[in-house]
């Protein structure tokens, strides 16, 4: 081992491996964020001697069950779902719900573990979880998403609360399946809470919860270009998805002036070298949204575009790139060739996003780089600025929502400054892990042998 904290990680991680066996996202997220914090640990005896970090990287609990529920035409069906409570050290679990066939228990783990530090990070009173179900809404009923909804709260709602754990949506998981599944829990407890965010307006929803993810990524990345004197003003961006994440994200980097050349989803990715504006994305609103279409159709509608079948954007030479689809879409030669191509920033609207190399390729390389933690906490920030307006029984405008939702990016990212900004150059990963760190750790000294 090349110095002690290189060989206290790779001792942790043996531990944490043998622990949690074939739970290859889970070991992934832990490393990248026991790579930041080791030196803070062995720094602090007293985190040492309460073992924080193999406590922190235990959930509290997970729930594991089975959901039944019965299709159109009589068949009954039976799914797995989770929820992971990873850490309420800071406030209740609070994380998002997400229904895809390729859900897992490791891929939850994660990103429930992730959770915990971008919750932290907001400065808002939330610990971390995770849920989720291997259950695809894609090509079901709207009166078999509604019983498969009812049937997974039934179990859910003996783990859920406004002050014990707050789900929200994710990746399947978005206004009409929250509905149900409030529906469901209002019915069970015989009372109206806001014990999920992402609600519609009409039932104590948050303006501009839907665009936050999205327009949270931008405006870290817009504090990433001012504290180099720089705007993103002028640059061209690549954008990867064209769901909420992409489209929003899309929409605010526009109106800042950037030139967005690419959208994607999993057929492939259009290129639009004259950048697209408020209509087109308007169409890819509609396209998604509405129709729930294809993005080739971008290509068929405008001459300039052009359709790459099978393929991710990382290979469009581009200023700015903010992949806001999945985990893991950014590989290590794509990394390597967002760096040939003369990248000055990359901003993760998604979840882990790029691979642990890649992450550390945009490290070295000194780039503008914005972590998932830090850059996409804009969605759980507004949910969490739901709960507190569902708490008041009030709902703020649009306009004081998107300021409150500036000033936590802001804030987030001066404290990736405080704790990333060395002689040697500003790492952000750094800043956002050791961050969101000290404040869970502490309060888990705070509260004893808990």
């Amino acid at each position: 081992m090349s110095n002690p904290t290189d060989k206290a990680v790779e001792e942790f991680m043996s531990g944490l491996i043998h622990r949690n066996p074939a739970e290859e996202e889970f070991h992934q997220a832990v490393r990248e964020v026991v790579q930041s914090v080791m030196p803070v640990v062995l720094d602090k005896k007293a985190y040492q001697d309460a073992q924080i970090l193999e406590r922190m990287t235990e959930p509290d609990r997970i729930v594991i069950f089975r959901v039944t529920w019965e299709t159109d035409d009589g068949q009954l069906r039976a799914n797995r779902a989770w929820r992971v409570q990873f850490n309420n050290a800071i406030g209740p679990y609070k994380g998002g719900l997400r229904f895809h066939p390729s859900v897992t228990q490791s891929i939850l783990k994660f990103l429930g573990f992730e959770q915990v530090f971008k919750n932290s990070l907001t400065g808002l009173p939330m610990g971390g979880a995770k849920g989720g179900s291997n259950f695809n809404p894609k090509g079901k009923s709207e009166r078999e998403v509604m019983r498969f909804c009812q049937s997974r709260m039934t179990e859910l709602h003996r783990h859920s609360g406004k002050d014990t754990d707050i789900p929200a949506g994710d990746i399947g998981v978005g206004a009409r399946e929250i509905s149900y599944l409030f529906g469901q829990f209002k019915r069970l407890e015989n009372g109206f809470t806001g014990v999920l965010t992402g609600k519609g307006l009409e039932f104590g929803g948050s303006l501009l919860r839907k665009e936050a993810t999205g327009y949270g990524c931008v405006y870290f990345c817009e504090n990433m270009f001012k504290h180099i004197d720089d705007s993103i003003e002028g640059k061209s961006v690549s954008i990867s998805g064209s769901g909420n994440v992409a489209i929003y994200a899309a929409e605010k980097a526009i109106e800042l002036g950037a030139k967005v050349v690419t959208l994607s989803d999993s057929g492939g990715f259009i290129y639009d070298q004259d950048g697209s504006d408020q209509d087109k994305l308007a169409f890819v609103k509609d396209l998604k949204e509405g129709k729930r279409g294809r993005i080739s159709e971008y290509a068929d509608k405008y001459s300039g575009a052009e359709f790459h079948a099978g393929q991710r954007p990382w290979g469009v030479p581009v200023d700015v790139a903010l992949p806001c689809a999945t985990q893991n879409e950014i590989s290590v030669d794509e990394a390597q060739t967002l760096l040939d191509n003369g990248v000055k920033a990359v901003g993760e609207g998604a979840n882990m996003p790029t691979v642990l190399d890649g992450a550390h390729l945009f490290t070295d390389a000194g780039i503008l780089y914005g972590p998932a933690k830090a850059a996409n906490a804009g969605g759980v920030a507004v949910s969490g600025l739901e709960q507190s307006q569902n708490s008041a029984r009030l709902s703020w405008s649009r306009e004081e929502v998107d300021e409150r939702l500036q000033d936590i990016m802001k804030n987030i990212h001066e404290r990736c400054v405080e704790f990333g900004e060395t002689k040697d150059g500003m790492n952000y990963v750094n800043g956002s892990n050791v961050g969101g760190f000290i404040k869970v750790a502490d309060a888990m000294l705070a509260h004893g042998a808990v």
